[in-house]
């Protein structure tokens, strides 16, 4: 089996070379277009591929396909991009690559020829989004044209060769009938964030690594009305808005001189002069939390984001962090009661030991009592409920059955919602 495994690599590798032997600077032509680029490739490889006689009709497919996936693609990755099951790529070497099916890590066959084909891949995706990465930035985010985010980082930092991380993007943003369908949310919780965001209360989504934050997000981002002016401002664009009215920013790093930057925090300053009815900052993990909340107690309701946390409280203990981060020398009593007054819910995401992804919690913010934020829980998840014979976990986030507060702007606006869904009643 390694014979003919070696032999169908050597002709794959004789392949390659008179392709690119017969391409030369063609390959990299910016006045041709992708179609262009692509049949040209094609007319070439077909040639190529009809003079090795040796091979059969399986084998000239997929000599084809993976000359072709190398030349103009993403080598063994296309394929792993192409195949929806997965949903996270990671490449820790060139010849070591796991990938995330259903919310399990498993190892994969796919493997790179060597570093140098690698790293190969890693610029080719960088220099379509104008970054760059070399041993002066030996790490770098980016994105693929399908919008899926990409990390690579390569030495002197990545010791044992250079790691490459796909977060794939769904070619079909999921909708909030699809969550509910997973059990990441209930129908009566998908109706109460409808109303939030109808009602422009603040919401911050919170979750780990990994837990589906920015897909939550999308979702209760679809609940705002077509007519609103809706800027979003991200590291790496992933937000898929479905409203006509969107502006979309994306932050740059520096150049190769270090001049040019543009932060999110410049983003969000400059994002309150475009006159948004929203803002939607994929995620605060810097000093621009202090800028989000200005905006959200100076008439910017509404706002959406989102930041890594463990809990609703550990949420608002990681806001203070962040604001800290913007080089204010506040007091921290003040920050707080800026989060307390900006902030009006946090919706927590988790995955779960099954590999669910859960809402666990829906915390209203209460404000401040003493120098304490307030906190009190709309929705609690059920881990009571046991586990399956599958070991998914069987429970699901309940309603506490307390009112809560921000319901009486559902009235004032005239946002239809039945507390009876809550397990409360109007005079409660």
């Amino acid at each position: 089996m390694a014979s003919v495994t070696d032999g169908f690599a050597e002709v794959k590798a004789r392949a390659s070379e008179a392709l690119f032997e017969r391409l030369g600077t063609r390959v990299n032509d910016s006045t041709l277009t992708e179609g262009q680029l692509h049949e040209l490739v094609r007319d070439e490889l077909g040639g190529i591929v009809a003079a090795e006689t040796l091979l059969t009709a399986d084998e000239r497919r997929r000599l084809m396909r993976e000359v072709q996936d190398d030349a103009i693609g993403l080598g063994p990755l296309q394929r792993m991009l192409d195949d929806d099951s997965i949903t996270e790529i990671m490449v820790n070497t060139y010849n070591q690559v796991y990938v995330e099916r259903h919310g399990r890590l498993q190892a994969s066959p796919a493997r790179f020829s060597s570093e140098a084909h690698l790293r190969r891949i890693i610029e080719r995706i960088v220099a379509k989004v104008g970054r760059r990465i070399d041993e002066s930035s030996p790490l770098v985010d980016a994105r693929l044209a399908d919008g899926s985010r990409v990390n690579a980082v390569i030495p002197p930092l990545a010791v044992d060769g250079s790691s490459l991380t796909i977060r794939k993007f769904s070619r079909n943003p999921l909708s909030v009938s699809d969550l509910v369908g997973f059990g990441t949310m209930s129908e009566q919780m998908a109706h109460l964030l409808h109303a939030c965001v109808q009602a422009k209360l603040n919401i911050l989504v919170s979750g780990g690594t990994g837990t589906g934050k920015t897909t939550l997000l999308n979702v209760l981002s679809g609940f705002i009305p077509r007519g609103e002016r809706i800027v979003t401002i991200e590291d790496a664009v992933e937000l898929k808005l479905q409203q006509p009215h969107v502006v979309r920013l994306e932050s740059r790093p520096p150049n190769i001189e270090g001049s040019g930057e543009v932060r999110i925090r410049d983003l969000v300053r400059n994002a309150l002069r475009m006159r948004p009815d929203r803002i939607v900052v994929g995620e605060c993990r810097g000093g621009e939390a202090l800028d989000m909340l200005q905006a959200m107690n100076t008439g910017h309701d509404g706002s959406l984001s989102t930041l890594h946390a463990n809990s609703p409280r550990d949420a608002m203990a990681r806001l203070e962090t962040l604001v800290l981060m913007a080089g204010m020398d506040l007091p921290l009593r003040a920050i707080r009661e800026q989060a307390a007054s900006a902030v009006d819910l946090i919706v927590q995401i988790g995955r779960l030991r099954d590999g669910s992804r859960r809402i666990t919690h829906v915390t209203e913010v209460h404000g401040m009592e003493n120098d304490t934020i307030v906190l009190q829980d709309v929705f609690v998840f059920d881990f009571a409920a046991g586990v399956d014979q599958h070991g998914r976990f069987l429970g699901q986030a309940l309603p506490t059955g307390v009112r809560p507060r921000f319901s009486e702007r559902f009235d004032d606006l005239g946002i239809p919602f039945d507390l009876a869904s809550l397990n409360v009643t109007r005079e409660a």
